[in-house]
């Protein structure tokens, strides 16, 4: 069963940024507030209101990665796997992702188990890709619940488990389509009774989550 292996780019505004003008926002970059450096990064990557200019993205996320913003540190990861704007540097796209998984950030656990599952910037080790899916899919991420299943259902750095395949892939089908296809897949090799089983139980899960969260 596939897996998703394109990775993610944190492209949320940060909540201080709402409404703010083009000038304000670089004005606060500029004075050192990490949030604003990052927002800016994004502007100038997606070109928002501004021409793309993806070196210059690549600067406004530096500057706020080296002062800690997760988001930023993400990003920047992403234009060293890629090379964008920046020399193409693996090894440094990893080390970029930890800093913001060492931060809670879902969207760098999220690729650093797609680095571990394809052996980008680290050896290949997929019980290594299960550990980061699992850690990011344990904070709501869907395309690692989605991952983390798949991987339940290939037996692929876990033991095969079709019941935890279902259930992960049952949370991801909430928002993606394709897990929905492949929890469906994976459904027809369990009983109805176990199916309900584990829909109550992804219940339970997606309520103390949601509870969690507020």
């Amino acid at each position: 069963m596939p897996v998703l292996l394109i990775l993610s780019i944190s492209t949320q505004v940060a909540a201080q940024e709402t409404g703010q003008s083009l000038a304000e926002l670089r004005k606060q970059a500029e004075q050192g507030h990490a949030y604003a450096q990052y927002n800016l990064g994004v502007t100038y990557a997606e070109g928002r209101g501004v021409p793309k200019d993806e070196v210059e993205a690549v600067r406004w996320y530096r500057k706020a990665a080296e002062q800690g913003y997760a988001g930023a540190q993400n990003n920047l990861g992403l234009m060293y796997v890629d090379g964008t704007g920046v020399p193409k540097d693996e090894v440094e796209a990893v080390r970029l992702w930890r800093k913001a998984a060492k931060q809670g950030d879902a969207y760098a656990k999220f690729n650093l188990g797609v680095s571990y599952y394809t052996g980008r910037g680290v050896p290949k080790d997929e019980v290594e890709a299960v550990r980061w899916w699992r850690k990011a899919a344990e904070q709501g991420d869907a395309k690692a619940q989605s991952n983390l299943g798949g991987m339940y259902a290939n037996g692929s750095g876990v033991p095969r488990d079709d019941a935890e395949a279902y259930f992960w892939m049952n949370l991801a089908a909430v928002t993606s389509t394709n897990a929905r296809e492949h929890r469906n897949t994976v459904g027809n090799r369990l009983t109805p009774a176990k199916r309900l089983a584990i829909e109550a139980r992804c219940r339970q899960w997606m309520e103390t989550h949601l509870t969690a969260q507020n």
